[in-house]
C-alpha cells in the first residue's frame, strides 16, 4: 500500500535501536540501511513508487454517473462495490470521499485497495487544467529525483491555489526527500488543515519524527494515520518497531 504522496513505506530513523534506515519498499523486510546506500538506487527506488502511484483501473471502468457509482459502495456483492470504486477514480470528487474513506475498511480486500487508490486520485485533481499540467510536470520531476525542481512547481502551485491541498503533500514529500525535515512537516500540517484525513499527509508527520529521533511524536501520527486507513502494511511496521524501541527504553528506565 501506498501513503504520503503516493509513495510506498519508507522506513526511516535516527539513532535508536532497531529504527534503521530503509528504502521505499511494500514488504519492508529486512530493512536496508539508507546510509549504506549510494543516492541513485534510492532515488531510482522513489521513482519507481511514482510510477506506480498513478492509476491503473481507470480504464476498465465503465462510462456511468457519480450518482450511481457511489450506490454501487454500498452493494452487497463485492464486485458491484469494485465497480463503483473504479468509476469515481475517474468521475469522483472531494465531496465524494467520506463513502470511500469508509470502504478502506471493506470486508473484500480488492475494494479497500482501490479505494485508497482513488482517494489518491481525487486529491490529486485540483480542477483546474492549468494547475494539473504542473501537478504532472512536479511528478515527473519527483520520478527523475530532482527534489528542489520539483519543490520550485509545488511552490507555484500552492501561490496560485493554497487551497488545493495535495500541492501542499506534494511539496511536503519533496522536501523529505532533499532532508528538509522541518519544512516538510509545516506543508504536511497544511495539508491537514485542508483535508484532515489524509493518511498520507499524517504519515509523512511520522516518518519525519521517526528521521528526526522523536520517537513519541512518530508513533501518535502513525497511530492517526492507521485510524484513518488500517492497510498501510508499512506504516505498521514503523509503528511496531517503534513500539519495540520504546517498551525496551521504558524497561531499562526501571
Amino acid at each position: 500500500m501506498r501513503f504520503w504522496g503516493g509513495l510506498p513505506a519508507i522506513i526511516v530513523g535516527r539513532a535508536p535501536p532497531r529504527i534503521d534506515r530503509g528504502a521505499p519498499s511494500t514488504h519492508l523486510a529486512p530493512w536496508p540501511i539508507v546510509g549504506t546506500m549510494k543516492p541513485a538506487p534510492f532515488l531510482a527506488a522513489i521513482a519507481a513508487a511514482l510510477l506506480m502511484a498513478g492509476p491503473s483501473w481507470a480504464a476498465e471502468a465503465p462510462s456511468r454517473s457519480r450518482a450511481s457509482a457511489l450506490a454501487d459502495l454500498n452493494a452487497g456483492d463485492p464486485a458491484v462495490r469494485r465497480r463503483g470504486v473504479d468509476a469515481l477514480e475517474t468521475l469522483g470528487r472531494m465531496p465524494d470521499t467520506p463513502p470511500l474513506l469508509r470502504a478502506l475498511r471493506d470486508n473484500d480486500a480488492d475494494v479497500r485497495e482501490r479505494a485508497e487508490r482513488t482517494l489518491w486520485a481525487i486529491w490529486s485533481r485540483s480542477g483546474d487544467d492549468a494547475t494539473d499540467a504542473l501537478f504532472r510536470q512536479g511528478l515527473t520531476l519527483l520520478h527523475l529525483g530532482r527534489a528542489a525542481a520539483s519543490i520550485e512547481v509545488w511552490s507555484r502551485i500552492i501561490d496560485t491555489r493554497p487551497e488545493f491541498a495535495e500541492g501542499w503533500n506534494k511539496r511536503a514529500t519533496a522536501y523529505f526527500m532533499a532532508g528538509e525535515l522541518e519544512r516538510s512537516l509545516a506543508d504536511c500540517d497544511e495539508v491537514l488543515k485542508r483535508n484532515p484525513d489524509h493518511f498520507g499527509a499524517l504519515s509523512g508527520i511520522g516518518l519525519i519524527h521517526q528521521q528526526a529521533g522523536r520517537l513519541e511524536a512518530a508513533r501518535d501520527a502513525f497511530r492517526r494515520a492507521l485510524a484513518v486507513n488500517p492497510n498501510m502494511d508499512g506504516v505498521r511496521s514503523n509503528l511496531e518497531a517503534i513500539e519495540r524501541t520504546l517498551a525496551e527504553s521504558r524497561r531499562k528506565a526501571i
